[in-house]
């Protein structure tokens, strides 16, 4: 198991956020995460890449407990997170941005930055712009892309589709695809939960903070109380 969460709880404050949640994710799936708002989706993810401190509970990475481990230190060992929000630097062109995701590695990003540029050819085309003046889809690309110059054995994708247009949506699933079918295994939050259930292996449903349901992603498309939560209509409904 590459990625073990076992029955961690979180508080902010005296608020539980996390109420003994495990999640499992194998080396080179994608495991998606879907519930409504303040289920506790994203604190998940902030816990395991370091940004919340766990108070109970365990989190397994490569068979090592790395509970207590710094979040810098989760980066160098292979968790890359894309956050909510994207959280780019406006300030920086695109290239800056992304070597802002090597600041950690010893070796050379350069394999890293050909492969995303090759994923994201718009990002290379506009290298030396600045950060804060693309448009939200080119934003999104950015944050994924510098993600992945962490060059993570696990991708944290928080809401990556949230605030584009449809035909981006599409290409973004895409490209989360892609970047699976190399190699990478890949924990996706994302607020269009039919998109995240047909692109993913597995799913896990949260309900303030637990777990209530997990299952193949497909079973998942299928279940009726899914469906009415869920999957409204055309369109997931699911908001982080």
């Amino acid at each position: 198991m590459l990625l073990e969460i076992e029955d961690i709880h979180v508080h902010y404050g005296k608020i539980g956020a996390l109420k003994g949640v495990s999640i499992q994710v194998d080396e080179g799936e994608i495991v998606t995460l879907i519930g409504a708002n303040g289920a506790g989706k994203t604190t998940t993810l902030k816990t395991i890449s370091g940004l919340r401190p766990l108070t109970s509970g365990r989190i397994t990475f490569e068979g090592q407990d790395i509970s207590k481990v710094a979040g810098h230190v989760r980066v160098r060992r292979g968790i890359g997170q894309s956050p909510e929000g994207r959280g780019i630097f406006p300030g920086m062109t695109v290239q800056e941005n992304l070597f802002m995701g090597s600041y950690a590695r010893k070796d050379s990003p350069a394999k890293e930055l050909a492969e995303v540029y090759e994923l994201f050819p718009r990002l290379s085309e506009r290298k030396d712009q600045v950060g804060g003046t693309m448009s939200g889809g080119e934003q999104q690309m950015l944050a994924i892309g510098r993600a992945l110059m962490t060059k993570p054995k696990v991708l944290l994708l928080d809401e990556p589709s949230m605030g584009l247009a449809p035909l981006l949506v599409a290409q973004i699933f895409s490209i989360i695809k892609e970047i699976n079918d190399r190699g990478t295994t890949v924990l996706l939050v994302e607020q269009n939960a039919r998109q995240a259930l047909q692109v993913a292996h597995r799913a896990y449903v949260l309900e303030t903070g637990q777990v209530v349901k997990s299952a193949p992603a497909h079973e998942l498309l299928d279940d009726p109380s899914v469906r009415a939560a869920y999957l409204g209509g055309d369109l997931g409904i699911d908001t982080a």
